[in-house]
């Protein structure tokens, strides 16, 4: 049997504990000030209006007793829930959209990790979005979470068509109106030039006139 000195291990001992102590402590104090900077990151969207409207609406069902608030129409609850889910589409697409950007730049060392954890916050919030979406839907209509979001995303792209057009209308109106002011400046300088041509084939002698002049001399040399 070997005798355990204690006393010499008592060092050893304490210096692993005050480093564990240490490491415990430096931990939770990372923990506790990532988890504050997290929270006071700027959101990666604004307000969401559409489902502020949505929830307001929701919750304006009549007290027990009451009469003061009428009960809001299931059909004006479905509009509204439909348009939330277009915002949706809206911000779903413009996650994809930043995804492999963000991603790329945060490999090349362009943005900070503020940047992703930002992202990574919004993505996460646009995942409770869609179920949420979807349970609402499926409460007020049997089965309609498996469609809300694919009529979303026609009301979605007939809205960006019809944006896509109003501005192509735009343009077509600026550029006629543009061509319109340079076919008159044209007839008008086309005009300043005829006018100039005309004058100055008034003022130069005609060939009868060098014939009259020149035809005097030859006939008094014919008359010699």
């Amino acid at each position: 049997m070997f005798d355990v000195n204690w006393k010499g291990l008592a060092l050893p001992f304490a210096y692993c504990f005050v480093l564990a102590g240490a490491f415990m402590t430096f931990s939770r104090i990372y923990r506790q000030r990532k988890a504050s900077r997290d929270a006071n990151l700027a959101p990666w969207f604004g307000p969401h209006l559409q489902r502020n409207i949505y929830l307001s609406l929701l919750h304006m069902s009549p007290e027990d007793g009451a009469e003061k608030t009428p009960r809001v129409p299931d059909s004006v609850l479905r509009a509204a829930l439909l348009r939330r889910a277009v915002e949706d589409i809206h911000r779903l697409i413009q996650v994809r959209t930043a995804k492999q950007a963000c991603s790329s730049l945060l490999q090349r060392g362009s943005v900070g990790d503020d940047l992703w954890q930002r992202f990574q916050r919004a993505e996460k919030e646009m995942e409770e979005e869609l179920r949420d979406v979807v349970t609402e839907a499926n409460a007020l209509v049997p089965n309609w979470g498996q469609f809300i979001f694919q009529s979303a995303n026609e009301i979605a792209a007939n809205t960006k068509l019809r944006e896509r057009l109003a501005e192509i209308q735009a343009q077509a109106d600026t550029e006629k109106e543009w061509w319109d002011k340079r076919k008159s400046q044209i007839q008008n300088e086309f005009m300043k030039e005829l006018e100039g041509s005309e004058k100055s084939s008034t003022t130069a002698p005609s060939e009868d006139d060098t014939v009259l002049v020149a035809t005097p001399g030859k006939s008094k040399k014919g008359g010699k």
